[in-house]
């Protein structure tokens, strides 16, 4: 089993990415920022994430989006704003297949949201800054196993929503 970090739209907050890495650098394998973090790359609130360009990040040495592998699984990493997916995951899946994604990891919208389409997993962690469509402020952690993912959905204080986590049957590789 492999755990895996993800939060998104962080918006200039750097003291919570500290206090986040610090909560579960010991117990994830990676961690994730899908982008509009607007701080720079070498911002030391950064470091040991991996991290994508969102629409608000203008420091280049972030990539429009990056692949990364944990637990057997592939993980597809992007903003989502070069994929409209605001408007629809269309775009994203196709992209995501191309890739032979098992996981897509995604923010943009600041909706938290988790969705199985063709046997892959698209990702929101929502924002822990801004969020919308909820008032909690948000960000997940996946357990990677077999053939199962668990979705564990925290408030950017630490708090489990347990009413909002989720498990998700993913196809074998």
């Amino acid at each position: 089993m492999s755990k895996v970090l993800i939060v998104s739209d962080s918006h200039g907050l750097t003291h919570e990415l500290g206090v986040i890495k610090e909560r579960h650098r010991k117990e994830t394998e990676l961690m994730i920022h899908c982008g509009d973090s607007q701080l720079m790359a070498d911002h030391h609130a950064m470091s040991e994430f991996v991290t994508v360009r969102g629409n608000c990040d203008f420091d280049t040495r972030f990539p429009l989006d990056t692949v990364e592998e944990v637990g057997g699984r592939k993980i597809f990493v992007t903003h989502g704003h070069n994929h409209s997916v605001k408007t629809s995951l269309m775009n994203l899946n196709y992209r995501a297949q191309e890739l032979q994604a098992d996981l897509v990891c995604f923010g943009h919208s600041h909706v938290l949201g988790a969705e199985l389409m063709n046997g892959i997993l698209f990702l929101n962690p929502g924002s822990i800054r801004l969020p919308r469509e909820r008032f909690e402020k948000t960000y997940v952690i996946v357990e990677l196993r077999k053939e199962v993912v668990k979705l564990t959905v925290y408030e950017v204080n630490g708090k489990k929503l347990d009413a909002l986590s989720r498990e998700f049957v993913l196809p074998q590789k």
